[in-house]
């Protein structure tokens, strides 16, 4: 009874909930399919595959994000596709001093829930309509269309993120909007079927990744504030080892 209940624990903690704005496309899907057995069989079986398809695509596991102060988590699951010093598009409102974007690529294989790099008040969310290129170019970030959020943390620190579609993604959801509260890690949207999401840190942020690197959304560090304690505390520890060396 004991191996069994274990098997059982093991298979079903193996199966990844759907997130909510997935069912209606799986279930179109498992309609289409089952059409498609009752007058063509063979299709009936692509069907079969493709809502299964579908159901991966929108699949939404927990994770378990860091809860030491001062830390950016990745907001998205992917490869860490550029570390590079720019200027905040307009849209963030963040001005016109240079900033660390980090961008993370998403495949149609990635998980596509996007999640709070920072806990803080979300203090700017702005649409803004545009072209649907490959999403791993950089122009992506200027021309596709895009979310525009900035997460205020209590210290005051600004951090901007991206929700950018891409060349197959057609629909950018959030679940908060301006003046909502955000957990670090916390669920705040979806882009549907590939695409890429943006993360601007403000002055003195230390990148902790590089590119090429593949991120989890909610537990991989992108980066650690420059008013972390724990960087203080980190940094205070090398130096006294250095200076025992």
């Amino acid at each position: 009874m004991t191996d069994r209940h274990s098997l059982l624990d093991s298979i079903t903690g193996a199966l990844v909930p759907i997130h909510r704005d997935g069912y209606k496309f799986v279930f179109g899907a498992a309609l289409a399919t089952l059409f498609l057995f009752l007058v063509l069989p063979p299709l009936g079986w692509l069907g079969a595959i493709a809502t299964a398809g579908c159901a991966y695509f929108f699949r939404d596991p927990d994770r378990v994000t860091p809860s030491r102060e001062g830390l950016v988590v990745s907001s998205a699951d992917g490869k860490v596709a550029s570390v590079t010093e720019i200027v905040p598009p307009r849209e963030l409102e963040l001005g016109s001093e240079m900033r660390t974007r980090i961008s993370v690529f998403l495949s149609v294989l990635d998980v596509h829930i996007v999640r709070a790099p920072v806990t803080g008040r979300i203090i700017r969310s702005h649409y803004v309509p545009g072209a649907f290129l490959n999403a791993e170019l950089d122009k992506a970030s200027e021309e596709n269309e895009r979310r525009a959020l900035v997460i205020e943390t209590e210290t005051g620190e600004k951090i901007g993120a991206m929700l950018i579609a891409g060349l197959i993604a057609r629909r950018i959801v959030t679940f908060v909007g301006e003046g909502a509260s955000v957990a670090r890690g916390e669920r705040i949207g979806l882009i549907r079927f590939g695409s890429r999401v943006d993360v601007y840190l403000p002055a003195g942020a230390r990148p902790l990744v590089a590119v090429g690197q593949t991120a989890i959304g909610g537990e991989t560090v992108l980066a650690e504030l420059a008013r972390s304690e724990g960087a203080r505390e980190l940094n205070s520890v090398v130096q006294s080892d250095r200076v025992r060396g």
